[in-house]
């Protein structure tokens, strides 16, 4: 049985989880073709107030900066990918805000944003779905009348019918990620092992997602007072077909204030 403590995402982002996701959150390429959709999707205007919710390294906010988009927020609980994204804006000349912080409890000024996005299946951390309701209502509370929510979710009909108790792939300099997987209703439960041939393991740590059906996130976005919910299922970012874990396949929920 794989036990996950209920805050295994305190130290969870880190450099280690850059190499172990790099084919998904640091594909530039990628990170292109996501913000394409996030366009389409929102059609904002270039001074639309946005917020990057639980955003890592801001690689979503970065590109939009690059677009013209001009009044950007990466809020994330991770100093690391926070720092890293601070170094990376500045790097490339480009005025985007960096704050770190519970998604809970943000502390930020209510009716602040005229969108929020929460992209790469940052949404279902929590164990208990009282704390993921937290989450939407805080976003609920920080955007302004009519402002828009983009949530990018696992595809939880192809987890279900895909997930594989096991799976692993190689990284950079012989580096090997092992997940061992549970799945029961909609959490799923993971042991990840990293370990190098020179140094041996670098990381032995469980972590947990909460998994979404189309249904079920409509009705918890109406129970947070969202409305105008839109959902595209089956979206795929990657060109290879190949086992990209939670990111193989992909859900874009939309909805207003």
């Amino acid at each position: 049985m794989i036990r996950v403590k209920k805050d295994w995402w305190k130290d969870f982002f880190n450099h280690i989880y850059l190499l172990t996701d790099a084919r998904s959150v640091c594909d530039n390429k990628l990170t292109c073709r996501e913000v394409d959709l996030i366009e389409e999707t929102l059609q904002l205007d270039k001074g639309a107030r946005i917020l990057d919710l639980c955003g890592g390294q801001g690689r979503h906010s970065i590109e939009l900066a690059k677009r013209g988009y001009r009044d950007l927020t990466v809020f994330d609980y991770s100093d690391y990918l926070i720092n890293l994204g601070k170094r990376l804006a500045k790097g490339k000349k480009l005025r985007i805000k960096f704050l770190r912080g519970d998604a809970r409890s943000t502390k930020l000024s209510g009716r602040s944003f005229s969108a929020i996005i929460l992209m790469a299946n940052s949404f279902g951390y929590f164990p208990c779905e009282r704390e993921n309701i937290k989450v939407l209502k805080e976003i609920c509370r920080l955007l302004e009348p009519k402002g828009e929510l983009l949530l990018d979710l696992t595809d939880y009909q192809y987890v279900k019918n895909n997930l594989k108790p096991m799976a692993q792939h190689i990284i950079e300099n012989g580096i090997k990620v092992l997940r061992k997987r549970e799945i029961k209703d909609n959490l799923v439960k993971i042991r990840e092992i990293v370990s190098s041939k020179k140094i041996g393991v670098l990381r032995d740590a469980c972590y947990c997602e909460r998994f979404y059906n189309e249904k079920k996130i409509t009705q918890l976005l109406i129970k947070t007072s969202f409305k105008n919910i839109k959902v595209r299922n089956n979206l795929s970012f990657h060109n290879k077909k190949q086992d990209y874990g939670f990111l193989t396949s992909r859900m874009f929920v939309s909805a207003n204030k």
